[in-house]
């Protein structure tokens, strides 16, 4: 089964501004899965999922903490995740996502960073249908434990949409609700599992690259939407960046 979309490896924020930026995105993400159900780690899953991501990425544990003990409180913030869509130089195209307490701000935040470069947003749908919403894990493991996990996985209702192992590195796409069951599996197989890749995302089924112009605008108008505080990821279909 080959892989059919690919994934990106995490970068490691370097600069301070990033880092900030990282750790309000997890603070956001953990306090609203604690105010959505319980704000207990171990009988939370979606928060627990997110603390763990959060500890891979080295948010410190105070920021998980006072996140976690905020939405315990009768009163905060109102966070909701908003997508936006675009068209960017070119044919590129691209999906923002957003956790925002001030909608009306996002958004005229990211129409602006389009504007910049004398483009726009899109309506929904206009580019998420030539987008498919993946949930990918990828790990170190042996060829025989191969069998043994996908064995597992169909055992227990859940169909990859990709399973492919290459480089001693298995990499398992599946549908975005059936993550947390897959990571529970993989996690009673292979104790102390670390995950290369442990992402829900948008990924274009068709790339296209730009010309030297093109590109150059399309740099600036990912580093205006990366700037902005409430946008969390940005999905794209361009090759060659």
């Amino acid at each position: 089964m080959g892989r059919a979309y690919e994934v990106r490896k995490a970068s490691i924020q370097k600069t301070g501004a990033m880092k900030a930026k990282l750790y309000s995105t997890y603070a956001k993400e953990i306090y609203l899965a604690a105010k959505k159900g319980t704000p207990e780690i171990e009988s939370n899953i979606f928060l627990k999922r997110v603390v763990e991501k959060a500890k891979k990425e080295q948010v410190p544990s105070d920021i998980i903490n006072r996140a976690i003990e905020k939405a315990k409180g009768a009163q905060g913030e109102d966070y909701h995740e908003v997508i936006y869509e675009g068209f960017g130089p070119g044919a590129s195209t691209l999906i923002i996502k957003t956790l925002t307490d001030n909608v009306n701000r996002t958004v005229g935040m990211v129409r602006a960073a389009f504007n910049k470069v004398n483009k726009s947003l899109g309506v929904t749908n206009s580019v998420t249908y030539n987008y498919v919403h993946l949930a990918v894990v990828a790990f170190k493991t042996t060829q025989e434990k191969e069998d043994e996990i996908l064995e597992k996985l169909l055992e227990e209702g859940i169909e990859p949409i990709d399973f492919e192992y290459e480089e001693q590195e298995l990499t398992i796409s599946v549908a975005p609700n059936d993550i947390n069951k897959t990571k529970d599996i993989l996690e009673n197989l292979i104790p102390n599992i670390e995950y290369d890749i442990d992402e829900v995302g948008m990924y274009p089924k068709n790339k296209v690259d730009l010309n030297a112009e093109d590109l150059e605008l399309f740099e600036r108008l990912y580093k205006s939407l990366e700037e902005i505080d409430d946008v969390t990821e940005i999905y794209h279909n361009v090759n060659n960046r």
